[in-house]
């Protein structure tokens, strides 16, 4: 099998807890499979800086509910463990109507179980309130377990155990503050893995964390080979028609892909498809050269760090963009991103 990481709400500590069982299992020499729901680029970097493993992105709304069934079971078929990032808290969805592109959605779509975490900070017996209804709001979600988050003392866990006995939810993880562990944030996320200098001994004492507050008796058979064998078939026949596949490679399309520390947002699986027909990845410098020599288009995956954009010679952009493409037929770089980008 394997499990979701979800919350109660964003910022309760997905990514904390997602690095720090990854990081733990890898130490132990495991090899691991780790997803992101939603569209998310940079908890991805991180979680392949951990596992040495591409993560692999799960968007029903950019791709289909059948892409997402396939890609998890192709991505799962090798790997004896999997493990699921969710995305804001566990209902939040493309809409306040249901549960669209949730993580609750993914969840029923791969028929996997959620481990939930509760920020536990500022309240004791009110914890059972929180996690009986997120048990009940949708009977088709099997809530596994909980991970009890900023856990002040003893007594503070002693109160939240007596609370939460009457829900026989097993408790699989309690992290107490942790002001030493912290991952840079900005605007719109985390701040990307090649700008941290001190990310490895971050990532250490992540694994620490992951080793020591986790009961790994019950965790480890939720996230077991035990049954994904069969669950990669059934996903694998219901996802078939997502499959894409060049029938002809006579008609590639020759791309080039900038990919460097101005542009590095992109999908996982976008670099495979590309290289399919015909792309070839690189520093912007390069991408110019090859549009020059005849790449018919050039694609920029997204950057909103201004401060490495400065750095980027508007010029160069230009020519990347316009080098050898019929002005009347490519997009408008400026009006993609906006104009800042070039600030």
């Amino acid at each position: 099998m394997a499990i979701i990481i979800a919350g109660e709400r964003s910022g309760v500590g997905k990514t904390t807890v997602t690095l720090a069982l990854l990081a733990a299992l890898c130490q132990r020499g495991q090899r691991v499979q780790s997803f992101k729901v939603g569209p998310d680029y940079i908890d991805p970097m991180f979680h392949r800086y951990v596992t040495g493993r591409p993560c692999r992105n799960l968007d029903p709304v950019l791709t289909s509910e059948a892409y997402v069934r396939d890609c998890f079971a192709r991505h799962t078929q090798d790997v004896p463990h999997a493990l699921v990032e969710g995305v804001m808290g566990l209902f939040d969805g493309a809409s306040g109507r249901d549960d669209f592109a949730s993580t609750a959605h993914i969840a029923r779509l791969l028929n996997v179980p959620v481990v939930l975490i509760l920020n536990c900070s500022s309240l004791s017996r009110s914890i059972a309130a929180i996690a009986h209804g997120y048990r009940s709001f949708d009977p088709r979600i099997k809530i596994a377990g909980l991970v009890l988050n900023r856990v002040g003392s003893d007594r503070h866990l002693e109160l939240l155990t007596q609370a939460l006995e009457p829900l026989h939810l097993p408790i699989l993880g309690v992290l107490r503050r942790q002001d030493e562990i912290t991952i840079p944030d900005r605007h719109l996320g985390l701040v990307p893995t090649a700008e941290l200098s001190q990310l490895n001994s971050v990532i250490q004492r992540l694994a620490h964390l992951g080793a020591t507050c986790f009961d790994w008796e019950k965790l480890l058979p939720l996230m077991g080979s035990g049954g994904l064998g069969a669950r990669n078939q059934e996903l694998g026949a219901r996802g078939q028609e997502s499959e894409f596949k060049i029938q002809n490679s006579k008609f590639k399309i020759r791309l080039a892909i900038a990919q460097d520390e101005a542009f590095s947002f992109y999908y996982e699986g976008q670099p495979g498809f590309t290289s399919a027909v015909g792309g070839r990845m690189g520093a912007l410098e390069s991408v110019a050269r090859g549009i020059a020599s005849g790449c018919a288009r050039a694609i920029f995956g997204r950057w909103f760090s201004r401060g490495v954009c400065r750095g980027v010679s508007r010029e160069l952009i230009s020519k990347a963009i316009g080098a050898g493409c019929d002005s009347s037929r490519h997009t408008d770089f400026r009006r993609m991103w906006g104009t800042d980008v070039f600030v």
